[in-house]
């Protein structure tokens, strides 16, 4: 794997190598050693799934808050995705920033989210779906986000949303 540091401070883009031969390739998609060789987490004990039937739906901006902190892994398993990391952690450099990445089944990116960030995408076709991996179980009184469309954070979606849930629609706008 290729780890590859966003501008926000231990959020990553992560490559696959691939061994390819007459059969197609191989790459590995997670390694704990690796992961703790870059100072990640490498304990997941969750992973999920999402369909998205339509080009343009929007799910996030979510994270989970303590004591119930979560990093993510997320990976594009069919179609496309534009994959959003926003820095939440109080006192960092790059509090209120965001990074953005396509996610694909052709290029198998994946994204590195860490705590106290929070994560949302926005399929770039229809039928997309993606896996992730969470290093915390799902804690329903944890559960939180910031609304994807919040001008104090200024996220450039590649389309105008589609679908989005009255939940995300309706996540507190962040005062700044």
């Amino acid at each position: 794997m290729i780890f590859t540091e966003t501008k926000l401070p231990g959020a990553y883009i992560i490559d696959l190598e691939r061994q390819e031969d007459s059969r197609g390739f191989f790459a590995r998609t997670f390694c704990a050693r690796e992961f703790h060789s870059q100072g990640l987490a490498g304990t997941f004990v969750q992973c999920n799934t999402s369909w998205n039937a339509r080009k343009g739906t929007i799910r996030g901006m979510h994270f989970q808050v303590a004591p119930a902190l979560e990093a993510k892994l997320i990976r594009c398993t069919r179609g496309s995705m534009f994959d959003v990391v926003l820095d939440l952690r109080p006192g960092s450099v790059s509090y209120g920033r965001w990074h953005g990445a396509e996610l694909n089944t052709e290029n198998g990116r994946m994204l590195y989210v860490p705590e106290q960030c929070a994560h949302g995408y926005q399929t770039l076709e229809n039928n997309t779906e993606m896996y992730y991996m969470t290093s915390q179980f799902y804690t329903p009184s944890g559960a939180s986000g910031v609304r994807f469309d919040d001008p104090a954070f200024g996220i450039a979606w590649p389309m105008s949303p589609t679908v989005v849930s009255e939940q995300d629609r309706n996540w507190p706008l962040v005062e700044r």
